[in-house]
């Protein structure tokens, strides 16, 4: 019996040696390794400059009597994004309004209605089988040769201008629809479905009534109706957490008419966002509702462009307020304007960094007399051009007086998605950088303005940004 134990025993001593000789190859040498993946070096989004991670005292350093300011700072730390180097231009939110306008097109173009060519949709894979149904983008719309259906089609998301008799787009029908899955509330331990994972503290029992959700819902009804709500009610599944949109693509252009009295601006509600000379303009009358479905549609807009189902790739999306401030600054905690000193322009020379209002009714004195061409004036020391004036911009953020003691200082960020039937006051937004109707005070990188999220301004416009992936080896935050 002991000599078959000593044959076991150099077995066994015979087995390990031969694995540690070989554990270099095959990682089975009992040291821990660990496990390869996949990784890429993320290519620049186009339009788009890295802002390293870093710290800034964030907020008003000192007091200003003038304007009953107190000073109000702290330090807040922010990881590295991706942030668009101007504001969204026309051109570019064109392009999100003329998608959704073919998407509809081809969707009746697919329709029994109008003919029922099965070639705008897509409900079979090549070997027959079935998928998701989805619009062919390959098959081209025949806008100059539709036989009499298709014509019907086209022209059924057109209208005659009762005045004028010209057929234009209609703007009412341009609706887009999208599903966000908020994995922060998912994530919260409160709302785990397994019971047992929501309370630690074994002197506490185990949960047993099912946590309460909140979820924005939006459908189209008989009527043809869009009915946007909030359905609160008790956990069920994962689903509970994707919330889903229904948003008017369409830019306000009767905003620069509805925010200044008394004043001929009838001339930018007919052109600003139509004609080709304001392509390279900051597209405004832009509501925070719409600028977060521009993200979401240039999101999956990239992802499809890539050719793979089930793809990952962070998300386009607003900036947060800390994000957007740190980035207007360029890291730096002793200056107001993204620019160094206290004024908006060169004492010698009296050049101007910015697109603003210099004097009470002299909007000309910079050059500008509504908004400018994006990356007019020198960009800050991050490559972001006009990160103070020219438009205010959206942020994520959620505004309440008592917002920068809410917030953590790591990647600070308050998030409210307000239901329908909330007061007003709780939908309203962070907006930062001043405009071109804006004095110099109101361009400051370090003051804090809002606005409700559904209000559409000749001044408002907004950027995106893209949490990068990682971190570039022997890369330096700027300071």
């Amino acid at each position: 019996m002991k000599k078959i134990l000593h044959i076991l025993s150099a077995i066994i001593i015979v087995s390990v040696a031969v694995s540690c000789a070989t554990g270099s190859r095959n990682s089975m040498g009992g040291e821990v390794t660990g496990v390869g993946g996949t990784s890429w070096a993320e290519p620049t989004p186009y339009g788009m400059v890295l802002v390293d991670r870093g710290s800034v005292k964030m907020g008003p350093a000192k007091d200003d009597s003038l304007w009953n300011l107190k000073a109000d700072s702290r330090g807040v730390s922010v990881d590295a994004f991706w942030m668009d180097e101007t504001e969204i231009t026309n051109a570019k939110y064109k392009q999100f309004v003329f998608w959704v306008r073919d998407s509809i097109i081809r969707e009746r173009l697919a329709d029994p209605t109008y003919g029922g060519n099965e070639e705008y949709k897509i409900e079979e894979d090549r070997e027959g089988n079935p998928v998701t149904p989805h619009l062919n983008w390959a098959k081209a719309i025949p806008w100059r040769n539709a036989n009499e259906d298709e014509q019907r089609a086209i022209e059924s998301l057109y209208r005659i201008n009762p005045i004028t008799g010209v057929k234009e787009l209609d703007p009412e029908q341009l609706n887009y629809r999208y599903e966000i899955y908020n994995h922060t509330e998912a994530a919260k331990r409160k709302n785990r479905l397994n019971p047992e994972r929501r309370e630690y503290n074994t002197d506490k029992p185990t949960p047993t009534t099912l946590p309460l959700i909140s979820k924005d819902t939006a459908y189209v009804n008989d009527d043809g109706q869009i009915i946007r709500e909030t359905v609160t009610r008790a956990l069920t599944g994962p689903y509970d957490f994707v919330n889903t949109y229904i948003v008017n693509v369409y830019p306000d252009t009767t905003a620069w008419i509805n925010d200044f009295d008394n004043a001929y601006n009838e001339p930018y509600v007919r052109m600003y966002f139509s004609h080709g000379g304001y392509s390279d303009y900051p597209v405004v009358g832009v509501s925070w509702e719409q600028a977060n479905a521009f993200a979401n549609w240039r999101t999956d807009f990239l992802r499809r462009s890539l050719g793979r189902e089930g793809i990952y790739i962070e998300p386009y999306r607003l900036p947060t307020e800390a994000e957007w401030e740190y980035a207007a600054r360029a890291g730096k905690s002793d200056n107001m304007y993204p620019w160094d000193g206290d004024l908006p322009l060169t004492e010698e020379q009296g050049c101007f960094y910015a697109n603003f209002k210099p004097q009470e009714g002299n909007f000309v004195q910079d050059g500008q007399l509504i908004t400018s061409r994006v990356g007019t004036y020198a960009p800050n020391d991050f490559g972001l051009y006009d990160m103070a004036g020219n438009v205010s911009e959206w942020t994520s953020t959620a505004f309440t007086e008592s917002v920068g003691k809410l917030t953590s200082d790591l990647n600070p960020e308050y998030r409210y998605d307000a239901a329908q039937e909330d007061p007003y006051k709780m939908k309203r937004k962070i907006v930062r950088g001043g405009s071109w109707k804006d004095v110099a005070h109101n361009v400051r990188s370090d003051l804090r303005m809002w606005e409700y999220q559904n209000e559409q301004r000749s001044y408002i416009g907004f950027r995106c940004v893209r949490s990068q992936i990682g971190f570039a080896k022997g890369t330096k935050s700027k300071k």
